[in-house]
């Protein structure tokens, strides 16, 4: 939430057609290669959806019957898997995973009413994937084109507390205009994910060259020649003339963003180091500051207010006549950077709806500074600040979503089902209740599991494999032609 208009204006860029804002989405047309270029090019997208049908259901049943129209066998087979995800916000269902019951079940039948067998369902790494979406009684059901969350770019090989969100980071960075005209500083980078991010946009990279694979990649209509070339097209990527620095007071963090640099093999531009922001001084060069320090939530700092007034400090004293951008949740915290910003807007990180104020740094007064012609504040700044809400005074410091909620997932909320008379319904709403408490129970546990070995770790901390069709596999990301050539010749070893 918050993204939407960049998204927007990345798609026109792209060259979609019919491109529509709305509540966390953005829709468009366009053919397939619009739909693989969206998949592979897209900063801030964090899945591509196909809609498939649209109808009404005032009911289960609805549900059910409308389902069962649609010939699913243009999709699947007997000896192909599927599993379907659903969001609802309604009054009627309450509950996504009894409306993704509800679809599956028309789907099986279907299957056995034909032919006496039925494909199998698979969440890990199914062969399509299919997405339900209820808005009272609207329902789109979608072809999922893209399998795991696009904001899994794959160059992640060790994380730090709290990561940022890689199509946050990006959203952040678009939002800022910065395209690589200057050189880009996060002075408290932690796993370096703004870093990383700031070098695909400077150099015009798809963000899928690090992915192993898409979910249109199993559809049966996969155009395997026209991808590879859309994989391999590097005609649009540009030289990036500037640097990419990031800082780190904790050496565990600095360690951790040089290898994720290093696996997305761009070393050649993005330098880290260990230094903490109160020795920041005066770059020599034009630069940006783009940063998310800690907010007292997830990462708890022994002087929160006392660390926001040291960015201020530095700001102010040691970054005049450039830009800076900060990210952060707490009012409190802003006010004790000191400095009137220019822009606020409003953003969610994950679960925390935060701000993210621009900072116009200058010599000198403020009258003085607009009397040489200098700008506080653009047009468009002006009308964005206009149509965005004001930071809540009176906030208090909760998260505004589910805890349990994945990055990825911010924008789906289940609520607890209600009466429904069929028997099979309500064996349905029990099992569904039970596979939440599962849920939960499992993403604590992988979460323990992370916080005890410091973050999940990759099995090839050089790179990362890719796979062609024939099983042949290769190594990535041990440099910097990381992504390129992603299929194989035959007669190649």
């Amino acid at each position: 939430m918050g993204l939407e208009p960049v998204l927007a204006k990345e798609l026109t860029q792209l060259g979609a057609n019919d491109v529509k804002i709305g509540r966390r989405m953005v829709s468009f047309t366009g053919d397939k290669e619009m739909m693989y270029r969206a998949n592979f090019q897209l900063h801030t997208a964090i899945r591509i959806l196909k809609p498939i049908r649209h109808f009404k259901a005032k009911s289960a049943d609805d549900v059910y019957e409308e389902i069962k129209k649609i010939d699913w066998t243009e999709y699947l087979g007997n000896d192909k898997t599927f599993t379907v995800d659903s969001v609802v916000f309604s009054e009627e269902f309450r509950h996504s995973k009894f409306v993704s019951y509800k679809v599956k079940d028309a789907i099986v039948d279907q299957f056995r009413e034909k032919t006496g067998k039925r494909p199998n369902i698979s969440v890990a790494n199914p062969d399509i994937r299919l997405n339900m979406h209820i808005a009272e009684d609207h329902c789109t059901l979608s072809l999922d084109s893209s399998g795991e969350s696009l904001h899994r770019r794959g160059y992640r090989q060790e994380s730090v507390d709290a990561p940022l969100n890689e199509v946050l980071a990006a959203g952040m960075i678009l939002l800022s205009g910065w395209q690589g005209d200057t050189d880009f500083i996060d002075p408290m980078c932690g796993s370096g994910t703004l870093l990383i991010e700031a070098a695909l946009i400077a150099k015009n990279m798809a963000p899928g060259l690090f992915r192993k694979e898409f979910a249109f990649e199993k559809w049966p209509d996969f155009d395997a020649d026209l991808f590879d070339d859309i994989y391999n097209d590097e005609s649009q990527e540009r030289e990036f003339a500037h640097k990419i620095y990031g800082y780190d007071i904790d050496m565990k963090a600095v360690n951790t963003a040089r290898m994720n640099v290093k696996a997305a093999g761009l070393s050649d531009v993005i330098s880290v180091e260990q230094q903490d922001f109160k020795e920041f001084t005066q770059p020599q060069n034009k630069s940006i500051i783009i940063t998310n320090p800690p907010y007292g939530e997830r990462i708890s700092t022994p002087d929160l207010l006392g660390t926001y007034k040291m960015i201020g400090e530095r700001l102010k004293h040691q970054f005049k006549g450039n830009d800076a951008w900060v990210l952060s949740y707490r009012e409190e915290c802003f006010d004790q950077i000191g400095l009137k910003p220019s822009i606020k807007i409003p953003l969610y990180n994950g679960s925390l709806e935060c701000e993210f104020r621009k900072y116009q740094l200058f010599d000198g007064k403020l009258k003085d500074f607009r009397s040489e012609g200098g700008i506080v504040k653009t047009e468009e700044e002006k009308r964005q600040m206009a149509e965005k809400h004001r930071f809540k005074k009176e906030r208090e410091f909760k998260k505004r979503l589910e805890e349990q909620e994945e990055n990825e997932e911010a924008d789906i909320r289940s609520f607890t089902f209600h009466h429904h008379n069929l028997n099979g319904d309500k064996r349905n709403e029990r099992r569904a209740r039970r596979e939440d408490r599962e849920d939960r129970n499992d993403r604590r546990e992988r979460d323990d599991r992370r916080d005890r070995k410091g973050g999940y770790k990759s099995p090839n901390k050089g790179g990362h494999e890719r796979f062609d069709r024939s099983g042949k596999s290769r190594s990535f990301g041990k440099g910097k032609d990381f992504g390129k050539k992603r299929r194989f010749d035959d007669d190649e070893d």
